[in-house]
C-alpha cells in the first residue's frame, strides 16, 4: 500500500476551495454564467485566466491519486468498484436531480424570465423543459464526478484483467517515461499535440459520452496521479524542475494576460481560441509541477484539521456552485456593489458549504447522498507519510 503523502491530501484541500474562489470570480465576471453580476468587474479575468489552464488537471490528478489509495485498501478490485459506484454515483444521482436545481431555475429566471418558483420548477419543469439551446436538467458542475467514476472503473478493469507482471512493467514504464526532463517536456508535448494537432481548437464538452478532447486531457491527468502513488522515485524530479516549471507559468500567463488585454470583457477563449490553447498548456502543466512540488516540500505533514477538511471536501464540491448561483441571485437584485458581493460570496459559501456538511455527516440516512460512508466512522487510522523530497524546491 503507497504511504499516505499528507501534501496531496492537502493539495486536494486546497483545490477545491480555489475551486470556490474560481466560481464566485465567474458570478462577478463579464463572462457569461449561470447568473451574472449587475455590475460585471473587468479584471477579475485576470485572475480567472490565472487558474483556468490548471485548475481541472489538479483535480484530476489528485483524483487519481485519491483512488490508487482506495484501490490499495479495497479487499478486491470488486469491492473497489462498489465502493467508488456508492460514494460517487449516488450522490450524483441526487446531485443531479436535487442539489443542482437552483441552478438553471436561476439561470431562466435571470436569461430567460421564467416566471414560475424553485418548487413549482422543480416538480414541473426541470426533468423536461428547455429550449432548442438549453435544457433544464443536467450534472451542471457535477459532470467531474460522472468522469471520475468512469475513469475509476476504467482502472479497476485494468486491474482486473492484466496480470500482475504487466501492471508492474505499466508502473516501471511510466516512471522511466516521467524520469529526469521528460517529466516536464512530455506531459507539455501531449497537450499541445492534442489541442492543435489532433483536435486542434476543440474544447470539453463536460459530457461523458461525447467528451473525446476532454478525455483526451483528463484521463491522462487521472492516470498520471494514479501512476505518481506508486512512484516515489519521481518525487526529486519534480523537486528540481521548479525553476523550468515557473518558466512555464511566467511565459504562458504572460501571452495570456496580452491576448486578454487586446480582447477586454471577452472570454478567455477567444473567437480564434486556438490561439490561447498553447499558452495555456505550456502555463497549465507548469502550474501542475510546482503545485506538487510544493506539496511535497512544505505541506507533507499531518494537522488535527486534515482529516475532516479531506473527508469535507466531497460534499463541500456538491454544494458549493448552488450555493454560489442563489447567493449571487439574491445579491444581484439588492445592488451591494463589488467589493461587498466578493466577501458576502466567499463567506455566505463557506458557511453554507460548511452547514451542509455537518448537516449531512451527522444523519445517517443522508450521508451516503453527500458522499460519505453510511456508518459513521471512528477514529482515522494513522498511516505514516513518506518523508518529503528537500531540494530545491
Amino acid at each position: 500500500m503507497p504511504a499516505r503523502h499528507y501534501g496531496l491530501d492537502w493539495l486536494r484541500i486546497a483545490a477545491f476551495a480555489l475551486l470556490i474562489v474560481y466560481h464566485v470570480g465567474l458570478m462577478l465576471s463579464p463572462w457569461d454564467w449561470h447568473v451574472n453580476a449587475e455590475h460585471p468587474v473587468d479584471g477579475i479575468v485576470y485572475l480567472l485566466v490565472a487558474m483556468n489552464p490548471w485548475r481541472m488537471l489538479l483535480l484530476f490528478l489528485v483524483s487519481g491519486y485519491a483512488a490508487r489509495a482506495v484501490l490499495a485498501r479495497a479487499p478486491t478490485i470488486a469491492d473497489f468498484a462498489r465502493s467508488r459506484a456508492a460514494r460517487l454515483l449516488i450522490p450524483l444521482a441526487f446531485g443531479a436531480c436535487v442539489i443542482v436545481v437552483p441552478q438553471p431555475w436561476v439561470e431562466i429566471q435571470q436569461k430567460l424570465s421564467y416566471a414560475h418558483g424553485l418548487l413549482y420548477f422543480w416538480r414541473h419543469d426541470y426533468f423536461g423543459w428547455g429550449t432548442k439551446d438549453y435544457h433544464a436538467f443536467g450534472f451542471f458542475h457535477l459532470w467531474f464526478v460522472a468522469y471520475i467514476w468512469v475513469y475509476s472503473m476504467l482502472v479497476a478493469a485494468a486491474a482486473a484483467l492484466l496480470p500482475a507482471s504487466a501492471k508492474a512493467r505499466c508502473q516501471r514504464l511510466f516512471e522511466r517515461a516521467m524520469s529526469g526532463w521528460r517529466l516536464l517536456i512530455l506531459p507539455v508535448a501531449w497537450l499541445l499535440l492534442v489541442r492543435l494537432v489532433l483536435m486542434p481548437g476543440a474544447m470539453p464538452t463536460n459530457r461523458v459520452l461525447d467528451d473525446l478532447a476532454g478525455h483526451a486531457i483528463y484521463l491522462p491527468a487521472f492516470l498520471f496521479g494514479f501512476a505518481l502513488a506508486r512512484a516515489p522515485s519521481l518525487w526529486p524530479d519534480i523537486a528540481r524542475s521548479w525553476r523550468p516549471a515557473l518558466g512555464l507559468v511566467v511565459v504562458g500567463y504572460a501571452l495570456l494576460a496580452w491576448r486578454l488585454a487586446g480582447h477586454p470583457g471577452a472570454a478567455w477563449l477567444l473567437p480564434d481560441h486556438r490561439v490561447e490553447l498553447g499558452p495555456a498548456s505550456l502555463m497549465g502543466w507548469g502550474a501542475i509541477l510546482l503545485l506538487l512540488g510544493a506539496a511535497n516540500r512544505w505541506w507533507n505533514h499531518d494537522h488535527r484539521w486534515r482529516g475532516p477538511l479531506t473527508q469535507a471536501v466531497f460534499p463541500v464540491y456538491l454544494i458549493h456552485q448552488t450555493l454560489i448561483v442563489l447567493i449571487g441571485w439574491w445579491l444581484v437584485r439588492h445592488h451591494w456593489g463589488a467589493a461587498a458581493e466578493f466577501i458576502i460570496l466567499i463567506v455566505g459559501t463557506a458557511i453554507g458549504c460548511w452547514l451542509f456538511y455537518e448537516g449531512g455527516r451527522r444523519i445517517g440516512p443522508l450521508r451516503p447522498l453527500i458522499g460519505l460512508p453510511r456508518r459513521l466512522d471512528g477514529r482515522e487510522r494513522v498511516v505514516r507519510p513518506q518523508p518529503p523530497i528537500r531540494s530545491l524546491l
